[in-house]
């Protein structure tokens, strides 16, 4: 696969990352080189890793529990309190490995220790690869609220393997697959039609390229989420408030991003119909994709007004306003659009039917 360049770093796969890697560090003489982990990728991923490093470096494994509930600033803390007891300074780097949640707080950690250190993020699932491997976003949870603390800063590098995938159970990887299925939806109907006929992990390994490329195209024309990069959240602002709802009621099984945002895709699918001209057909053919790789999820009148609460702290809003992203075809989304509030109702009704 090609490497992709953005604006002040490049994203490499493959033989290419590992030779990119190996000759970054050789040039740079990092003082300490400190790889970030969770117990999976600790496990799964680290010993392939290290093994394709070449040259004697003095390396530090430091390592976090996985999983959404501890992308908080808890965890930031234990990780700064290793990174100083382990006598980290401006000249080291700290190579993230792990999914989104391990590399945005492990680029947060990185771009607030001493005032910043260099870091490289190496996404081990399929999520992290085409979602969180473009764009500097870093930062962590507010209690359930996503991303509420965090800063956009760019890593030095951004190295994919996609046979890391390999180690995944195939819930993760669908995961992630909701995201490429909204790259399709935002930017390209031919991609996305390509996407549809995707069945096996091997298929969707073929589309990270692609994927990549995409979500780099609209970042390097807004890298600070002012305009046009608003566009990557369709899907999101009901989506993240589904995602946080599920994660703070005990009572709820735990969705995971993609599940949650498979939903706030239909959801925001059908408001496009009544807003921006999203056709009857292809709402049709977005809920039916969706809801044939995605298990359906029930909602009650509670669950739903819950849910709308949590919508006012999406970091779109401005001036006291829920803006949402819609879509007006395949290919052709809209931003900053408000939704008069009984279509809320009538959104979560058409999923449910």
């Amino acid at each position: 696969m090609q490497s992709i360049i953005s604006d002040s770093y490049a994203v490499h796969f493959n033989e290419k990352a590992f030779e990119s890697l190996n000759k970054h560090l050789e040039e740079k003489s990092y003082s300490k080189v400190f790889i970030l982990v969770d117990e999976n990728t600790h496990e799964l991923c680290l010993p392939q890793f290290m093994a394709e490093i070449n040259g004697d470096y003095h390396f530090e494994i430091i390592e976090i529990e996985s999983g959404e509930v501890n992308k908080n600033i808890e965890t930031c803390v234990g990780v700064w309190e290793a990174l100083s007891e382990l006598d980290a300074d401006r000249k080291s780097i700290l190579i993230n490995l792990g999914g989104g949640v391990l590399t945005d707080l492990g680029g947060f950690v990185a771009s607030t220790f001493k005032r910043g250190i260099n870091f490289i993020n190496v996404p081990t699932t399929l999520l992290s690869m085409v979602d969180a491997s473009v764009g500097g976003k870093t930062g962590v949870d507010l209690g359930s609220l996503k991303n509420q603390i965090g800063v956009i800063n760019q890593p030095v590098m951004v190295l994919i393997f996609p046979d890391f995938l390999d180690t995944l159970d195939f819930r993760q990887v669908r995961s992630g697959f909701a995201e490429m299925l909204k790259h399709g939806l935002i930017q390209n109907e031919s991609y996305w039609e390509s996407l549809k006929r995707a069945e096996s992990l091997t298929d969707m390994k073929d589309f990270i390229l692609t994927s990549v490329q995409i979500k780099n195209k609209v970042v390097l024309q807004d890298p600070t989420e002012q305009g046009v990069r608003k566009i990557l959240n369709f899907g999101h602002t009901l989506g993240h408030a589904i995602e946080s709802y599920f994660l703070e009621n005990e009572e709820k099984e735990m969705l995971l991003h993609g599940e949650a945002i498979a939903i706030g895709i239909i959801l925001e699918a059908y408001l496009s119909t009544k807003l921006s001209g999203l056709s009857e057909n292809t709402l049709k053919d977005i809920k039916d994709t969706f809801i044939s790789r995605y298990e359906k999820v029930s909602f009650s009148d509670e669950d739903i007004t819950n849910i709308l609460k949590l919508m006012k702290y999406d970091k779109k809003n401005s001036h006291g306003k829920v803006n949402f992203v819609l879509l007006k075809n395949i290919g052709k989304p809209e931003v900053d659009i408000e939704i008069p509030v009984e279509l809320f109702t009538e959104a979560f009704a058409y999923y449910k039917d």
